[in-house]
């Protein structure tokens, strides 16, 4: 997979809204929306900081909502760039290899830890269970591979889902246009020790490193996260340090969706939680 496929690039934007992790919240989600169109402006970009499943209890509509959204939003300034970004996170990488369990050294001991970070949720939107999905795995592996196969049909059968999981990408750059870049939008933190094209997956496991941050990372003004882990019953909202901002109200965890403005310094301008 080239770079171009792993992050989305956003070099003309005049401003940068990030949306935390959603986690199934459909509601919280339309309520965002309802305060945020009013404030979008020429030049505004959109992205998505992952978690958008999981959890919660409308997955699917969630994922109509915010296709349905895009769409308004791509009509509202037409233009060749993207607008509307979405990032992978924990919950999309767990749903990918949740429709592979069957390759599992251990399907039984991956599909325990996945229910326990609430992918059932997405189980749910896409006609099964977490009963059914233990059931399955402990027929064996033809039977498992069956029902794999029947929750690709299922997303299959509601459009434009499919189409969503393969436009997820790992990162967004934003800069400017004499393209230096300036914000770094990821799921839930990275290695600081890595560059860039080395994250793999830290994007999404490794967020010990981004309290870390005392100095910029790399030639990033500001590196912001949607998800912290481990403090999902308190999350306080939007915390920002010389270096990060965490966007994260707790929303699937009984708490708030929160959304930032960022102009291209990396500054904070605006911010919205419903």
């Amino acid at each position: 997979m080239s770079d171009q496929e792993k992050f989305a690039v956003l070099s003309a934007a005049r401003r940068i809204w990030a949306v935390g992790s959603i986690h199934g919240e459909r509601q919280r989600l339309e309520a965002l929306h309802d305060a945020l169109w009013p404030r979008l402006e020429t030049g505004d970009r959109l992205v998505y900081l992952g978690n958008i499943l999981g959890r919660g209890p409308d997955v699917e509509g969630t994922l109509n909502e915010l296709l349905a959204f895009r769409c308004g939003v791509m009509a509202r300034e037409p233009a060749e760039a993207p607008h509307v970004i979405f990032l992978r996170g924990g919950q999309e990488e767990m749903w990918q290899k949740l429709l592979q369990l069957q390759f599992a050294t251990d399907p039984r001991g991956v599909l325990d830890w996945m229910l326990a970070q609430g992918v059932g949720a997405t189980l749910k939107a896409y006609g099964s269970s977490a009963e059914e999905a233990l059931q399955r795995v402990r027929g064996g592996a033809v039977g498992l591979t069956r029902w794999t196969q029947d929750l690709r049909r299922s997303m299959q059968n509601r459009d434009g889902h499919v189409a969503f999981m393969t436009a997820l990408r790992r990162a967004c750059v934003a800069g400017d246009e004499r393209d230096q870049d300036h914000l770094l939008l990821v799921n839930a933190g990275l290695d600081p020790t890595r560059p860039l094209e080395a994250q793999r997956d830290s994007f999404w496991w490794s967020s010990g490193g981004f309290g870390r941050l005392s100095a910029p990372y790399g030639h990033f003004a500001r590196v912001v996260r949607g998800f912290a882990p481990g403090r999902e019953a308190d999350a306080p909202g939007i915390v920002e340090t010389d270096h990060t901002v965490t966007i994260d109200a707790g929303c699937g965890f009984g708490g708030p969706l929160a959304a930032a403005c960022f102009d291209l310094d990396g500054r904070l301008v605006d911010r919205i939680e419903a």
